[in-house]
């Protein structure tokens, strides 16, 4: 009996030892366990937290290229107006030039016109001055707005009061018919004047228009019918007193005033309405 309690005994004993060092090793083992789980728990809260913000990084990310796009999409239409604009632009900037080009071309027209139509002025004053002569004071030429006139002194045309046309006004007027034959395409106006002595009349004159008229057709008829120029290039007006060159004031100066007046009309209109064309097209 005491055999087994001894036996017992020391088998509860080796029993009671190899529990402890299992526990010993278990409780180690526990603790390493314990320690990994919490070093993955840390690494998980770490993960976890690097998760989140990649999330919010992704976030604005997304966020961000969607701006872009938007911002890509806006840059994609502002670029299509500017080529829209640009296109716009590149041909106002070409009408412009154009409407430049024109009124140069205009411009230059008008010059030339203007060019021609004193060149025309100029070749009429002299041929008429070469024709015609100014050593006589009695006798004047001059251009006044592109047209020419030729004034003659009554005294060297006519005697006081008459209208009948002297011997020497016709070799005077054969100078003037021979430029005027010499130029079918001009036309001549033969102005008389006078002083503003009041013309008594008679039997065929009233007053001072009278006696200016008579004079204007007398030398339109010795031109016409004695100088061969063509009734259809002349024009017979009186002005009478009204137009004056200087006061009447005195014998000299109305001597000065009693005259005829031949203006000569060189057909150059298309000149003149090319310019008033062009000019009414500048307005526009």
């Amino acid at each position: 009996m005491r055999k087994i309690v001894i036996a017992l005994s020391i088998f509860m004993l080796l029993t009671s030892c190899v529990s402890k060092k299992k526990y010993t090793d278990l409780e180690a083992r526990n603790k390493e366990t314990q320690d990994l789980l919490n070093t993955c728990t840390v690494k998980l809260n770490s993960c976890l937290e690097e998760k989140s913000g990649l999330s919010a990084t992704l976030s604005a990310l997304k966020e961000q290229n969607e701006h872009l796009k938007s911002t890509n999409q806006d840059l994609i239409s502002t670029s299509k107006d500017m080529t829209i604009l640009s296109t716009k632009g590149a041909q106002n900037i070409e009408k412009a030039l154009e409407s430049i080009k024109e009124k140069d071309l205009k411009i230059s027209r008008m010059q030339d016109a203007l060019t021609k139509k004193d060149s025309v002025t100029l070749a009429l004053v002299t041929s008429l001055k070469s024709a015609v002569g100014i050593s006589d004071p009695d006798i004047e030429i001059n251009v006044e707005k592109g047209v020419v006139f030729i004034s003659i002194a009554d005294k060297m045309l006519f005697k006081s009061g008459s209208y009948n046309v002297t011997d020497k006004a016709k070799g005077i007027l054969a100078k003037v018919a021979k430029v005027v034959n010499d130029k079918p395409d001009f036309e001549c106006m033969v102005e008389g004047h006078t002083d503003n002595v009041p013309f008594t009349g008679n039997a065929v004159l009233l007053d001072n228009w009278d006696l200016s008229v008579k004079r204007s057709t007398a030398i339109v008829r010795v031109l016409t019918k004695d100088l061969g120029v063509k009734p259809s290039q002349l024009i017979a007006a009186g002005r009478s007193e009204f137009i004056p060159l200087v006061d009447n004031n005195t014998a000299d100066n109305r001597a000065k005033n009693r005259r005829t007046r031949i203006v000569v009309l060189p057909k150059i209109d298309e000149f003149y309405d090319m310019i008033e064309k062009e000019m009414k097209n500048q307005k526009k």
